[in-house]
């Protein structure tokens, strides 16, 4: 039996299958956002996005999550991260674990596009996500600026 994307929680209505374009995307002026599981689906234990980052963007000015770890697994491209004082570079297939707390910033360390999915536990919510878009907007030309 096909199930279609439907945004409701898999946990009362049995398997949740999500295709490849299925989620709300946007675009925070550096880094692209899909929003695949959101934390209403998984009975509020995790959410998910997949981001899309250009060649040598940084997607994200250095800060840390009071509540949330953040797991990102590269798809595609090398994905540079500082984690605390240590500066690491992952290939297709590896994880990169950044614990609540811990100071840290990613960016896209290659020539060709880089694609990340990121598991938030607890979840992160849409509105964390659109505070960003909005600050991204009102530092557009900073944005910009911010390759690598």
């Amino acid at each position: 039996m096909e199930r279609e994307f439907s945004g409701r929680s898999p946990l009362s209505s049995g398997p949740l299958f999500i295709p490849l374009e299925a989620g709300e995307k946007f675009h925070t002026g550096r880094l692209g956002t899909q929003w695949k599981i959101d934390g209403p689906q998984t009975g509020g234990r995790f959410s998910v996005v997949h981001h899309q980052l250009p060649p040598r963007r940084l997607a994200a000015p250095l800060h840390r999550h009071h509540r949330e770890d953040e797991h990102s697994y590269v798809l595609t491209g090398t994905f540079g991260a500082l984690l605390g004082d240590d500066v690491v570079t992952a290939e297709p297939g590896t994880w990169v674990f950044k614990p609540r707390g811990q100071w840290h910033t990613f960016w896209n360390a290659g020539n060709a596009p880089c694609e990340i999915i990121e598991v938030f536990h607890p979840p992160v919510s849409k509105t964390t996500f659109a505070n960003c878009r909005k600050f991204s907007r009102q530092n557009q030309g900073r944005a910009a600026s911010s390759k690598i």
